[in-house]
């Protein structure tokens, strides 16, 4: 597949194979499970979750739904009443639904009581060390992707070996590079993204506040099938430094640049990050030329990417201190300018492996590799402005293939 298709299921042709996208993850993490000497793994966070049991976790209270995967392959999943209800019925890949006992999160903190977080912790590991039992792992290392102290605790108390770091490496490495599945779900978000741009062009002109065009951009995302979790749109002087990466109820004016960050717009659960600029009136000579170095430093680390490099030979490629007008800020170093010029995984989660950033790939690089797919993001200011371009990529064999495909060459004018 090379291109985005229909979000639809057919018959007729093959599109994304979402039985396929749930195996290949399943199985990617059960062999670097087994790889690592574990004998199953716990999994509390939303990502990880989904990523093994193709469950559509989208954040809760905490622990109120947990994965445990053991090694003949076998997903144990708990979950709240309601939700494991239907997963039995909605769900036919897993076997093995039963209901969770949240000891982490909003609900032991609303409880009220010292008493009763210990009883909610001790459930749940005992609940988790039950099904240990069911399926002969009980005496081998349990890995667990989190590091909180009072369940790791509670699991020892009770005889389990556990080790999170080992769970965090294994989950880190299935999910570093991507399936070609999960590749078309990243490009099928970006196409969704190119909807809500043409929805901000459409919509854009003065008068209008940046709420309003923000709404429009949104209800056109959701309307392509799009969960909404983030994103912003922001104008004028909000535009340079942005707007604590919020949508205001300014009014939008003639002259001003505006631009929209769709961040956190999920398909199938992965997540886009994607910029892009826009001017209410033909832009100035200066907003003209902050545009041309904006793009030029972006496609210079672009040009820098390809597999066996590292995020250390990369990040030199991003601006130096000048080129990051630190003394606006007052920074002195670059890791004072975290999200301004980087790049950052995609995935899963918003921030995934691969992060290339001046301000710690220099000391601490780790290699790309063939299948990463990440976001790569700039700006600069124009007088009392900014403009800021993204582009969402996949590492090739031979560099980067894009993913988005909005015009990048120059600012989009919207009379």
């Amino acid at each position: 597949m090379s291109g985005t298709r229909g979000t639809m299921a057919v018959d007729w042709e093959e599109r994304i194979d979402v039985k396929r996208l749930r195996s290949d993850r399943h199985e990617r993490a059960l062999d670097r499970m087994r790889e690592a000497g574990l004998g199953s793994m716990l999994l509390v966070e939303d990502p990880n979750i989904r990523y093994v049991t193709g469950l559509a976790m989208t954040g809760g209270s905490g622990a109120d739904h947990y994965s445990l995967l053991v090694e003949d392959g076998t997903v144990v999943h708990w979950d709240t009443a309601d939700h494991a209800a239907n997963e039995r019925y909605n769900c036919p890949w897993l076997s093995d639904v039963r209901y969770a006992c949240p000891g982490l999160g909003n609900v032991p903190r609303a409880s009220g009581r010292d008493s009763a977080r210990a009883f909610l912790l001790e459930k749940m590991a005992e609940t988790v060390r039950d099904a240990l039992d069911d399926y002969g792992v009980a005496d081998e290392p349990m890995g667990i992707d989190t590091g909180h102290a009072g369940l790791v605790d509670t699991f020892e108390s009770n005889g389990v070996e556990v080790r999170p770091a080992d769970c965090a490496a294994v989950m880190e490495d299935a999910r570093k590079t991507k399936t070609r599945d999960e590749i078309e779900c990243l490009r099928q978000v970006a196409a969704i993204c190119e909807a809500g741009f043409q929805a901000i062009v459409d919509g854009l002109r003065p008068g209008r506040r940046e709420s309003e065009v923000w709404a429009d951009a949104v209800g056109e995302l959701w309307r392509h099938g799009a969960m909404v979790q983030g994103g912003y749109l922001t104008s004028g002087p909000n535009t340079w430094p942005k707007h604590q990466a919020n949508t205001t109820d300014r009014l939008i004016r003639p002259g001003d640049l505006v631009y929209a960050d769709f961040y956190n717009i999920g398909y199938l659960g992965y997540r886009s990050c994607y910029y892009r600029t826009f001017s209410v009136g033909e832009p100035t000579r200066a907003q003209k030329d902050a545009y041309e170095t904006a793009r030029d430093n972006l496609y210079r680390v672009l040009d820098a990417i390809e597999p066996g490099v590292t995020t250390a030979e990369i990040a030199r490629e991003f601006p130096d201190m000048d080129g990051e007008h630190a003394d606006w800020y007052g920074a002195d170093e670059h890791w004072q300018l975290t999200t301004n010029h980087w790049a950052h995984g995609l995935g899963l989660q918003l921030y995934e492996v691969p992060l290339i950033w001046r301000g710690l790939s220099p000391d601490h690089p780790i290699e790309i590799e063939e299948g990463m797919t990440m976001a790569v993001e700039t700006q600069e200011p124009a007088d009392r402005q900014g403009v800021r371009v993204e582009e969402m990529v996949v590492v090739r064999d031979d560099g980067v293939e894009l993913l988005s495909q909005w015009p990048v060459e120059e600012i989009t004018v919207v009379d």
